[in-house]
């Protein structure tokens, strides 16, 4: 199930509130410029599916996202526990246009660090993200990710993540499998 808690930066080990139902979720983020949604496949999606059937099975969505907000790619990002870049590290970084997520399957920790404080967003399958450009945020697939997302971006060359220097995420709670 998907969730949002909110901690003080000051209060790492105790969120201010912790929310579960998607309106409460979505109503909390979208007061931070946080899109957060739910998308329905419109065909079956077969386990390994190939990158374009994904695409294709959620393709009226993504058009109308692309249009709407100007993106001009997409790919799939498929990451599980064997993956080379999954080494568990957390680094709060930014990107100058906005990260675009969705979960086709697994789950993922996205932590917005929003003034004093930090959104920590649970998505699921099913679940789409949009944090936007400028915004400090970590990403935390858990110690054994497994999670499969399709990916838009403003730039055909995708999404550059530059470091703030700043250790924040070593200090709040990881996404536990």
């Amino acid at each position: 199930m998907s969730s949002l808690a909110v901690y003080h930066v000051s209060s790492p080990d105790i969120p201010n509130k912790v929310l579960t139902h998607f309106e409460d979720i979505t109503a909390t983020l979208i007061e931070q410029g946080i899109h957060f949604a739910r998308w329905e496949a419109a065909a079956k999606i077969q386990p390994g599916a190939r990158e374009e059937d994904l695409i294709a099975a959620y393709q009226i969505q993504i058009d109308g996202l692309m249009t709407e907000r100007g993106y001009v790619a997409v790919d799939v990002v498929s990451v599980s526990s064997d993956h080379p870049e999954s080494d568990g590290g957390l680094d709060e970084y930014r990107h100058s246009q906005d990260e675009v997520r969705f979960f086709v399957t697994g789950r993922g920790l996205f932590n917005l660090h929003i003034g004093d404080y930090v959104y920590a967003v649970l998505c699921e399958r099913n679940d789409l993200i949009t944090v936007p450009a400028g915004t400090r945020h970590w990403f935390d697939g858990g110690e054994r990710p497994h999670f499969v997302t399709i990916r838009l971006s403003g730039d055909p060359q995708g999404v550059v993540a530059e470091l703030t220097g700043d250790d924040i995420a070593r200090r709040f709670p990881r996404l536990e499998d």
